[in-house]
């Protein structure tokens, strides 16, 4: 059952009826004015300070630091705050040493004379288990079989162990080999966008993968860490943070119908990596968002590592419930997901734009403009226009290499 007797902000755990069912959410716009003022990525880093407030690891310094983020994000060297993550994702590589590392809590409290079936994660934990595969096979209709029928054999200790986990822990699920990459399996499946157990509250993950970021495309705020601080956030530990500065991202116009999603994410990656945004939110805003796929939008996020900020923000529209029905979500969780958002004001309409919150600076891209281009072989950012391909070609043969 839930409990807020020690949080001071239960004063504004609230009702909320949806479909004959009665859920509680604390009512942020209680907290005043500022709250509308506020980047939509921000308003979810609020609402986790005000529901984990125990002022032993978040304080109400740490929610009034947030709520004042118009300030606070100007000061010279951060503001801290401390941010708990409504859940963790972790991919093999490094979710298999995180079960270790469980499995050798519970023997150790087994030693001790304790209950071991106690030890699990505080935080909910998804396991994905895609980076382990080898291409021993290809091009053929039974390649992937084939290369799964191996991993089988190559890593069956590890998969037998990461079974038992599957069953033994409580509050980790563990997705099998064979069942899709992480960051599809997370748009698809895992993601809540919105949390319905005790407390209605938004989606936000930590993940053991820097393209963690995709996750931002359908609306929930997440980015990658190491493995260390992954395993202290399914402890129950709060990452401690410098409270963000916001770019504000505003597209307009229509894309080109030759202009693909890359060329739209080559674009605003150089465009990005030329402003600066290491250590800031980047959060979309406009009309020309609305016209975006979640396809379109994941694949912007995706790039967060490649342009270098912390996140790549699309707060949810009704097209990010269309994609939630498309990937079979149910229509109970759907609704519910709707109407929280919209009564904690974190349902976006992007054509209007009396909803634009404050940001710390604001760039904008005309969709029209994208065009066609080539990038790399190595640096997304070195992006080229088609159209004068040939004659960057010739130029890059007689260049000077740059240091």
């Amino acid at each position: 059952m839930f409990s807020a007797t020690s949080n001071p902000y239960e004063k504004y755990l609230k009702d909320i009826n949806i479909n004959g069912k009665t859920f509680k959410y604390y009512d942020l716009s209680a907290l005043g004015s500022k709250y509308d003022r506020l980047p939509y990525s921000i308003r979810v880093l609020l609402e986790s300070c005000v529901r984990n407030c125990d002022n032993f690891q978040v304080l109400e310094k740490d929610v009034e630091n947030v709520l004042d983020w118009e300030n606070n994000q100007k000061v010279e060297g951060g503001v801290e705050i401390a941010f708990k993550p409504a859940r963790v994702i972790l991919q093999d590589l490094t979710g298999v040493p995180a079960v270790v590392d469980f499995a050798a809590m519970r023997d150790a409290v087994k030693g001790l004379g304790g209950n071991p079936d106690k030890i699990n994660p505080i935080c909910p934990a998804d396991l994905v288990i895609d980076h382990s595969v080898q291409v021993d096979f290809a091009r053929a209709p039974d390649a992937l079989n084939k290369n799964q029928e191996l991993e089988f054999q190559r890593n069956k200790e590890r998969f037998q162990f990461l079974k038992w986990g599957a069953q033994a822990f409580d509050n980790m699920l563990i997705v099998p080999p064979g069942s899709g990459i992480v960051h599809q399996v997370n748009l698809e499946y895992l993601a809540r966008v919105v949390f319905t157990n005790d407390v209605l509250h938004p989606d936000s993950v930590v993940g053991t993968d820097s393209h963690t970021t995709m996750i931002n495309g359908l609306g929930v705020v997440g980015w990658g860490v190491g493995g260390i601080e992954a395993e202290a956030v399914m402890l129950g530990q709060a990452i401690s943070m410098l409270l963000p500065k916001v770019v504000g991202y505003k597209l307009v116009g229509e894309l080109n119908p030759l202009a693909t999603s890359t060329d739209l994410v080559l674009t605003i990656t150089k465009h990005l990596r030329s402003l600066g945004v290491v250590g800031k939110f980047v959060e979309f805003f406009g009309p020309g968002v609305a016209a975006l796929s979640i396809a379109d939008r994941a694949t912007v996020a995706n790039m967060c590592p490649e342009f270098g900020a912390t996140v790549a923000h699309f707060p949810v529209d009704n097209r990010s419930l269309q994609y939630l029905v498309q990937t079979n979500r149910s229509d109970e969780k759907i609704k519910i997901i709707e109407a929280y958002l919209r009564a904690t004001k974190q349902f976006r309409d992007y054509t209007n734009s009396n909803e634009d919150p404050i940001f710390s600076e604001v760039v904008e891209l005309d969709l029209a403009t994208v065009v066609t281009s080539v990038s790399g072989p190595k640096r997304p950012q070195d992006r080229v226009s088609v159209s004068v391909m040939k004659k960057d070609f010739n130029d890059c043969l007689t260049n000077k290499v740059s240091k």
